[in-house]
């Protein structure tokens, strides 16, 4: 769903509907630092704040950041320090309250679970951040791209505000380097607070492998899986075996990318489906298949209460009205080296000359990779950085060719793009799944645009209320949202 296309509004929306509505915690930190700097509109952030069980940690971002009325705008945004193993105090005080908010927030006005996704891929903010969500009584932790191993202990350690540890992943790192990151709680805090729910964690995964390994060699219970296709939105799992591409320059995926279900259900633990199951036939199938239910992106990112641009949502919904909607699956936008599902959409960077003529400038950093340096030391980098920059850092040259700045584009995506020199602005770029050519079935009979309702009853429709009542099956998910056929909460 992107950074805060799955905003607090949309999870909201769909956890009072009963499913699961899933924030999205990338790059909370700076999205609410430029929230804060917009002037808080609708004073939702400030309400927030006024719930941080610290005050004078929130009244202190509060004074760093807010702008009262909003800034100019073709003034920038401020700069924010950059993550790194050991990040500075302010930094760590905005990702705790910046999680913190957005979960709040999701949570008002109903007594339903609400979760909140990561990317194991961003690891750097990791600690803070789930700390901050947990503070706000997150029910379920969401994490994909990558293998993420350590993250039930650290949800274990954190319901009583113990330090917790997480090992960075270091290019060229050597058996006695230090890449451990801590957070201890109770010196962030400085004072006691009560024990805190542990939430229940679903790992993303995409192959059998992965499950197994997952559940063998975790620090802690996992509590489900989704297993999600190449037809997923944002960051797909690389094809298995050496990356092949066909006419139109996409990664190809075969059988052996195809997980197993069989296999998945004699692990005994829940699963939903995700990668094009957003209708209610597919919702049908998953649950024949065994899955307590599907998890769905793409219906919802395009509905009333996403964080997308207006604009883009309505030029989407317009191509796939007349059948021009299309997802181009890029191997190389994405700096991690994933490929990354774009929707082609004019004056957003999915247009070349665009592309091109933005200038190479890395300054967010969310998707930066840590290396060792020849002194030993840890450094970072990005393939969508100056290439000059890049390869003075030991990286390779053809690393850079079609590299995307991602981090910058989704600011955009939301409202919030930095402008430079009182200029340049930054564009967007939307990631969809597949299932952009289909999403006009939530359309009702004459409007232009739906709600969460509305793609909630349709996904919905299939299930009756005989299988409701017969069967306990824990709640379906969403990339923004769950749908399963029971909706009780285990």
């Amino acid at each position: 769903m992107g950074a805060a296309v799955s905003n607090w509004r949309l999870a909201r929306a769909v956890s009072r509907l009963g499913q699961l509505g899933v924030v999205s915690g990338t790059a909370l930190d700076v999205i609410f630092a430029r929230r804060l700097q917009d002037g808080d509109p609708g004073g939702h952030m400030r309400r927030g704040l006024d719930q941080f069980p610290i005050p004078e940690i929130a009244e202190r971002v509060w004074g760093r950041y807010y702008i009262s009325g909003g800034k100019a705008e073709r003034t920038p945004y401020k700069s924010l320090p950059t993550h790194s193993k050991d990040s500075p105090l302010e930094l760590k005080e905005l990702c705790v309250v910046a999680n913190f908010v957005e979960v709040f927030l999701a949570r008002a006005g109903h007594d339903n679970p609400v979760g909140i996704n990561y990317l194991e891929k961003v690891q750097l903010p990791h600690l803070p951040s789930i700390y901050g969500a947990m503070l706000a009584g997150v029910g379920y932790v969401l994490m994909g791209a990558g293998v993420p191993l350590k993250v039930p202990g650290v949800l274990d350690r954190f319901t009583n505000h113990e330090p917790a540890t997480y090992l960075l992943q270091v290019t060229g790192a050597q058996d006695d380097d230090d890449r451990t990151m801590v957070f201890a709680p109770r010196e962030f805090v400085g004072r006691d607070l009560p024990p805190l729910a542990r939430p229940k964690f679903i790992a993303i995964i995409a192959s059998n492998t992965l499950a197994t390994t997952m559940l063998k060699k975790a620090d802690g219970t996992i509590d489900g899986f989704v297993i999600e296709g190449s037809t997923a939105g944002g960051h797909n799992a690389p094809p298995r075996g050496k990356l092949q591409l066909d006419e139109a320059g996409e990664a190809i995926y075969g059988e052996r990318d195809t997980v197993d279900l069989e296999k998945i259900r004699a692990l005994s633990v829940p699963f939903w489906l995700a990668g094009g199951y957003g209708s209610a036939e597919k919702l049908a199938e998953a649950l024949a298949a065994g899955a307590a239910g599907v998890q769905v992106g793409t219906a919802f990112a395009f509905c009333a209460e996403s964080g997308l641009r207006k604009d883009y949502k309505q030029a989407l919904l317009a191509k796939a009205l007349f059948g021009e909607a299309r997802v181009f699956t890029d191997p190389a936008a994405s700096p991690t080296n994933f490929p990354f599902k774009v929707a082609q959409l004019e004056g957003t960077l999915s247009e070349h000359e665009i592309y091109s003529a933005r200038p190479r400038i890395c300054d967010l950093g969310y998707l930066r990779e840590a290396y060792r340096t020849p002194t030993g030391t840890i450094d970072y980098r990005c393939s969508a950085e100056p290439v000059t920059t890049y390869v003075s850092k030991g990286g390779k040259v053809e690393n850079t060719v079609g590299r995307k700045c991602l981090c910058n584009a989704l600011m955009a995506n939301i409202g919030h793009p930095q402008t430079r020199n009182g200029k340049y602005v930054e564009n967007g770029m939307v990631t969809s799944g597949n299932d952009l050519t289909g999403i006009t079935r939530f359309l009702p009979p004459g409007a232009t645009t739906y709600t969460a309702t509305d793609v909630v009853a349709i996904l919905m429709s299939c299930v009756d209320s005989r299988a409701r009542s017969s069967q306990d099956v824990s709640r379906p998910v969403a990339a923004s949202t769950l749908c399963s056929r029971d909706l009780s909460h285990r």
